[in-house]
């Protein structure tokens, strides 16, 4: 198996094809992304033998910004008869895994994809059995064990494969489920919501996004990040010219001050988070977000960057290297993530915690 096939936003195929090219190519694996416009997927074909697997195992998924998913996969079944798909499957995967944790039968999201859809979750269970009867998926699920994939991109047509647990989305299609609350301010809200799910391992929730704590929500008219933190029983400084939802304010835990959120300079030195998804160039934003996380204004933030319309990649990458070699210079280290999330549109969102800085020798403490 030589390829690697990525998941992403339909319409930015391009950029996932040159991500990959890029941080493959840092690791010393060659090959070519085969692009599709508006095909939802990349796929990628390494020279080498073996490549493809140094890839699911070596490049972090978690350093990927326009993939929703990954996974190591052979060439294109085709042509599958639809009296028997099950076996010619069956076959292709035997040898390559043994005892997997787990199947996943996808398409790409698209609009395209929508009938396909029904045809996998119908096609599964048989699946499923099929393998297991021949030893490539366990007997019981495991978080463990590698992922087998299986990726239709038409009627008689997928791509297999596997993933590495450690080294994925666990979200099936890449993409988290999640429901609009009928009572946030705005839709808005889910792209804060995801983020959470994508960049916050959920067993550390408790900890980092506690009861209690301070935040600052920058550019927060009409409240749709803000609900997300409220909802969390945090204390909220919502900074911006236009107004707060009503029923945000009765909650009595937000402060609205009607400020511009890049004059704005916080006041506390408890501030945990600091959240923003205010509409400017995108280096104007990060260089604001380097200076909160310089100056120790939070702990954490969350930010969107709004995109160009050509060299999105390059755009977004510049930016993440500016604001890292901001944080080194002032000696903080500090964990940099970027995704573009199914929520967002043509923005890529970016989570940035401060793990400690080299002023005084003096650790965050958590």
């Amino acid at each position: 198996m030589n390829k690697v096939i990525l998941y992403c936003r339909q319409g930015f195929e391009k950029e996932c094809a040159a991500e990959i090219t890029d941080k493959a190519g840092r690791l010393e694996v060659y090959g070519f992304a085969r692009v599709k416009d508006n095909s939802g997927y990349v796929s990628f074909e390494c020279y080498q033998q073996g490549d493809a697997d140094k890839l699911g195992r070596e490049l972090p998924f978690s350093g990927l910004i326009f993939a929703r998913q990954m996974f190591v996969a052979g060439e294109l079944l085709e042509d599958l008869s639809p009296e028997d798909r099950i076996t010619p499957i069956t076959a292709a995967l035997s040898g390559v895994v043994e005892r997997g944790g787990d199947l996943r039968v996808e398409v790409a999201d698209t609009n395209e994809s929508k009938e396909l859809m029904k045809f996998c979750r119908k096609f599964t269970v048989p699946l499923r059995s099929a393998l297991r009867n021949a030893g490539v998926l366990g007997r019981q699920d495991s978080a463990q064990r590698p992922v087998v994939h299986v990726f239709f991109i038409a009627p008689g047509y997928c791509y297999i494969g596997y993933s590495y647990s450690f080294n994925n989305s666990p979200f099936y299609m890449g993409i988290p489920r999640l429901r609009f609350p009928a009572d946030a301010p705005s839709r808005s809200t889910l792209k804060l919501e995801e983020a959470f799910h994508v960049f916050i391992p959920h067993d550390e929730w408790d900890e980092r996004l506690a009861n209690g704590m301070y935040a600052v929500d920058l550019g927060a008219c009409p409240g749709g990040w803000t609900w997300q933190l409220v909802k969390r029983n945090m204390w909220v400084y919502s900074v911006d010219n236009g107004p707060m939802a009503q029923s945000l304010m009765d909650t009595g835990q937000v402060t609205w001050l009607r400020e511009d959120g890049f004059r704005y300079r916080p006041t506390r030195t408890n501030i945990s988070w600091m959240v923003c998804d205010m509409v400017e160039k995108p280096a104007k934003v990060a260089a604001l977000m380097g200076q909160w996380l310089v100056n120790g204004w939070c702990r954490e933030t969350i930010f969107n960057l709004k995109l160009p319309m050509k060299k999105r990649y390059e755009e977004v990458s510049r930016n993440l290297e500016h604001l890292q070699s901001q944080l080194n210079e002032a000696g903080i280290n500090a964990r940099i993530q970027a995704r573009q999330l199914y929520h967002d549109r043509e923005e890529v969102t970016v989570h940035v915690q401060r793990l400690w800085a080299a002023v005084g020798g003096r650790r965050d403490e958590r």
